[in-house]
């Protein structure tokens, strides 16, 4: 589809992410715009105040390497060779910033956590299917995707 490779294009985690991953991840985001586009209003705005309080992969990122390294700085008390353990999370965390991958990425990803565009996506998805932009579209959900990724 067009509109994956467009994403992929702009969202560097996506670029780095496996294949398979990208697969069932843009797969379940069609399956759960499908189902809920014949949905009414409410379950839309259930779904989209959802995805309001969803956590993108960088929130999960920053979390768990803050999370981490204060753990492994606080052990360190106890034994100075802790102190490796900070140094490694905060290492990861660097590369992440400057490669837009680190190892914790790719077990977060299999464990469906998404990017911050993937959940914008299916938000906007939603919004059109309910017809907040207009009529409400007929065609297949890819052609909603299209749209909504053209705006």
């Amino acid at each position: 589809m067009v509109w994956q490779a467009q994403l992929t294009e702009v969202d560097r985690v996506r670029q780095r992410t496996n294949g398979d991953v990208i697969d069932r991840l843009d797969r379940e985001l069609v399956e759960r715009v499908e189902r809920l586009r014949g949905a009414g209003d409410v379950e839309i705005t259930a779904r989209l105040r959802e995805l309001d309080e969803e956590w993108d992969i960088e929130r999960v990122l920053i979390v768990n390497a803050s999370t981490l390294a204060s753990l492994g700085l606080l052990g360190s008390l106890a034994r100075r060779r802790l102190l490796v353990f900070p140094m490694v999370v905060m290492a990861f965390l660097l590369q992440h910033g400057l490669q837009g991958w680190c190892p914790p990425l790719e077990v977060f990803r299999r464990r469906s956590v998404r990017t911050r565009r993937e959940i914008d996506l299916e938000r906007y998805a939603l919004k059109v299917a309910r017809g907040d932009f207009g009529p409400r579209p007929t065609g297949p959900v890819e052609e909603i995707l299209e749209v909504v990724f053209r705006r």
